[in-house]
Parts: C-alpha cells; sequence; structure tokens
C-alpha cells in the first residue's frame, strides 16, 4: 500500500503547504512544468519524487527529468506525460500509447484544470491534478493525494491551496 502525492504546474513557485501535504505521502509525482531545479530537489527532501518534464521547463529540468514516464507503482500500471489531453480528448502525442497499450492511471497536467474522470472504454483512471502554482488563470490552486492499494484506488482527496 502506497499513499501518493500528485501535483503539476508549480512553475518554480514553492508553497510549504507541499511539505504539509505531502509529509504523510510514500512517493509524490509531478506531472511537469516544474519550473525551477530547486522546486523538484525540495520536493525530493519530503519523499522520493517522480516527474516528467512540461513545456516550460528548460534544461535543466529536461535533464533530471523524461517527457514521459511509466512505472509500476503496486499492481497499477501507471503513465504520466505533461501534455495529455483527458477521457475522450487524448493529445496526439499521447493518445497512440494510451489506445495501444492502456495503463491503469494516466497522469497529465498543463490544462491547470483539475480532473478526476474515469475512462470506461479503457479501463482507466485519468487525473490532472489542477496547478499548485502561482502562475496562470486557475482561482484554485489545487494537488491530490491518493492511496493505491495492490491494484486499488483508495482515499483519493483533492487539496485546495488558497484555503
Amino acid at each position: 500500500m502506497k499513499r501518493i502525492g500528485i501535483i503539476s504546474d508549480t512553475h518554480a513557485f514553492w508553497d510549504e503547504k507541499y511539505v504539509k501535504y505531502f509529509s504523510t505521502c510514500d512517493e509524490i509525482w509531478h506531472a511537469g512544468d516544474i519550473g525551477s531545479t530547486e522546486v523538484a530537489e525540495r520536493l525530493n527532501e519530503i519523499c522520493p519524487l517522480r516527474a516528467v518534464h512540461g513545456n516550460i521547463d528548460g534544461g535543466d529540468v529536461r535533464l533530471m527529468y523524461p517527457e514521459i514516464l511509466r512505472w509500476k507503482c503496486e499492481d497499477v500500471d501507471v503513465l504520466m506525460k505533461h501534455i495529455g489531453g483527458y477521457p475522450g480528448r487524448y493529445d496526439a502525442s499521447i493518445a497512440h500509447k494510451i489506445y495501444n497499450n492502456p495503463p491503469q492511471l494516466f497522469i497529465s497536467g498543463h490544462s491547470h484544470i483539475l480532473k478526476v474522470k474515469y475512462d470506461e472504454q479503457l479501463h482507466l483512471l485519468h487525473i490532472n491534478p489542477g496547478a499548485a502554482g502561482l502562475s496562470g488563470w486557475q482561482q484554485q490552486r489545487t494537488l491530490v493525494r491518493l492511496t493505491i492499494d495492490g491494484n486499488a484506488f483508495k482515499d483519493l482527496e483533492v487539496v485546495e491551496l488558497n484555503r
């Protein structure tokens, strides 16, 4: 059983609330637009960080993190890419991977729109944790936490950082 913190679009912004909400997690997954190596390093100090780079990330972050990441967490096949779309409208840059070999969990960022949606056709859970940084048009900064137990998703919660 693993407790996971999911974050995206920090755009180099650090908030001490990340420590508060991720300190009980086993891993943090960042879905891109990290913005700086410093933010990545500070998240990694809380607990192990898995991340992909996003479209605003510079060469230093791109050297640290790939564009696409796929791995197993417990018994769940996880795929993460910054620009990924969502069920019914996957981005062309990742759609072929999703349709040819669907993961059980697909994580993306980029839109700054919090979205947790089950893809009935492919039997996968899609999570976009919204944006945790200050850059962008979002009125509420968010992140997501969940527990993966074997192949089950439990205790999924959305954390609103503005409150």
